[in-house]
């Protein structure tokens, strides 16, 4: 996307606002229009040579003096407010935008991005995007209005005066013309490595148990040491790049002032203008002097929002899951079929599902067995439509899994895997996530008990309430599987899949999640994928899977029998 791009969209985001922007506008320039009568208001004095009495008391000069600057600072004060009413309503948009585009994107921006980094573009770069663009728009309604009225009332005052003063114009656009595109190349070098910068601060974050076990801490810190001190070279290219302007902007018009100054000291020697006319116009050109240099400075902060920007529309426009579904089930019964399905994913050598056939009945315990690479967890993802086959036919219940809805599709499978996600608040709230029931304490409490969950929850001062901290820090390994299960509990699938759910666990933490999968045997389609036989050595069908198809097949005394595959890795479970 073209920067050009990315400030038409911010537009899109603006428009909603208008009408704080109209009051924006309409407040700087009134306050604008006071500057220009402050030289007049010394042209005046000026003339009248500070004479007492010329028809109007000595206390309206400071009062009016006074009043001035306090009519333009409130004037200005409310601008800024009405301002930044309207940028943080378009961050708020933004990010809602952003937000909405993270929970529906496809799956593969999982794999482009680091959480860290779209914490970032979520939280951090709307908010810099709209703060940089608002705090120009407020520099250049501000100062630029103010540069209107001053040089409107330059002309007023000497128009010939002032066309010269305006040949450096052109000269000022040239030099940021000029230093534009260095500005638009560093900027972007700058973000990407700030980019950077936010992945390996966060690696480190999630992953400093690794980090310590590894005594790599020396290691990590050289790797950020060193993006750091790119992203700072970048900054300082930046800032030197940007910089350049205000000088150059400032030599400008020195010289433009001192040809202007030295003329309008010629025109007051020959008595063509009087000595307030002199001073009101030298005054006025000071005046413009410091907005003319804000306005030319604006182009950095400007250019950083709309890369900024750009980074957070690429994630709103990044392609979405797809959902072509139209039908829905209204009550399922948990019967899974895959007839000859393939799976490759993109850039694979080889596909991760070749012909796969699993019928499975509803009430049915199945287990996926297998090593590691041999297409278990592909299964699981295919079914929840994370991953699509290439060819073949899920159906579920006899309905195939493309024509339902994603909604209604996934609202039939409950999941329990080794790598459990749980969210900041409490158990209550966890064990009734995202629930259309919302939270029912008596059904909770069913739950935790059914999770063997029950009796910890009640050594808590705050029982269910408690807060289990960032994804169940307070929590043990056992305890976090089993409010895992709870919560899948309370939804209620027909459908229960058990990825690798006992394989991180003690011995008596496993005991403790098999008893809870052998209360659901028969009233729930159970799905069991372990490297630990022992979890599924009860199942109703084995299904041995090597190299993304099935070689195996039956019960775990028939295949025993069969010394094939599986009987070999009963064999070395039960040697180690």
């Amino acid at each position: 996307m073209e920067l050009k791009q990315a400030g038409q969209k911010l537009l899109d985001y603006a428009k909603p606002e208008w009408r704080m922007f109209a009051a924006t506008i309409t407040l700087f320039m009134a306050g604008s229009a006071v500057e220009p009568l402050i030289p007049e208001l010394f042209k005046r004095l000026l003339d009248s040579g500070f004479k007492a009495g010329d028809g109007y008391p000595l206390w309206v000069i400071p009062v009016t003096v006074i009043g001035l600057f306090t009519i333009r600072g409130l004037l200005v004060f409310m601008g800024t407010y009405t301002m930044n009413s309207a940028t943080s309503a378009m961050t708020l948009s933004l990010r809602r935008d952003l937000m909405r585009a993270l929970l529906k994107a496809d799956a593969k921006l999982f794999t482009a991005i680091s959480p860290g980094v779209a914490v970032t573009k979520i939280i951090n770069d709307p908010q810099a995007a709209s703060s940089a663009l608002g705090g120009s728009m407020i520099s250049i309604l501000k100062d630029g209005t103010t540069l209107i009225c001053l040089v409107a009332y330059l002309f007023y005052l000497n128009w010939q005066l002032t066309l010269l003063a305006m040949i450096s114009m052109p000269l000022l656009g040239l030099t940021v013309k000029l230093v534009q595109k260095r500005l638009n190349k560093v900027g972007e070098a700058q973000y990407q490595s700030q980019q950077r910068l936010v992945t390996s601060v966060d690696d480190n974050a999630r992953a400093w148990r690794v980090v310590r076990t590894f005594d790599a801490a020396d290691f990590e810190l050289q790797r950020f040491d060193a993006e750091a001190l790119h992203h700072r070279r970048m900054t300082i290219k930046q800032v030197v790049a940007s910089n350049l302007v205000s000088p150059i902007t400032q030599i400008l018009a020195s010289v433009g002032v001192a040809i202007i100054l030295t003329l309008a000291i010629l025109q007051a020697q020959h008595d063509q203008k009087t000595v307030g006319d002199f001073t009101a116009f030298i005054m006025a050109l000071l005046l413009a002097i410091r907005p003319m240099r804000t306005v030319t400075d604006l182009y950095q902060p400007i250019n950083n929002a709309l890369i900024v920007a750009r980074g957070s529309f690429e994630m709103i426009n990044a392609p979405e899951e797809p959902d072509n579904g139209s039908q829905e089930l209204a009550a399922c019964t948990g019967q899974v079929r895959f007839d000859n399905v393939v799976l490759q994913y993109e850039g694979a050598a080889q596909p991760a599902l070749q012909g796969l056939n699993l019928d499975i009945q509803p009430g049915q315990t199945i287990a996926l067995v297998g090593p590691s690479g041999a297409g278990k967890s592909t299964v699981v993802s295919t079914l929840l439509r994370f991953a699509n086959p290439t060819s073949g036919q899920i159906t579920l219940d006899g309905t195939p899994i493309d024509d339902l809805k994603l909604a209604n599709l996934r609202k039939h499978f409950a999941v329990v895997s080794q790598d459990i996600v749980l969210f900041e608040g409490s158990i209550a709230q966890n064990v009734a996530y995202a629930s259309p029931l919302g939270i029912d304490r008596a059904k909770i409490e069913e739950c935790l008990r059914a999770a063997n969950l029950w009796n910890h929850v009640q050594t808590l001062p705050e029982g269910m309430d408690a807060n289990i901290g960032t994804n169940g820090s307070k929590l043990s390994g056992g305890q976090r599987q089993r409010l895992a299960i709870a919560r899948a509990l309370y939804r209620d699938a027909a459908v229960w899949i058990f990825d690798e759910a006992t394989s991180a666990l003690d011995s008596e933490s496993e005991a403790v999640v098999q008893r809870s999968i052998e209360s659901l045997r028969g009233s729930k389609t159970l799905i069991l994928i372990a490297h630990r036989l022992s979890t599924i050595k009860n199942a109703d069908r084995i299904y041995v899977m090597s190299d993304g198809k099935v070689v195996e097949q039956g019960t775990h005394s028939a295949l025993l029998a069969e010394s094939g595959l599986y009987a070999g890795m009963v064999r070395i479970q039960s040697a180690s």
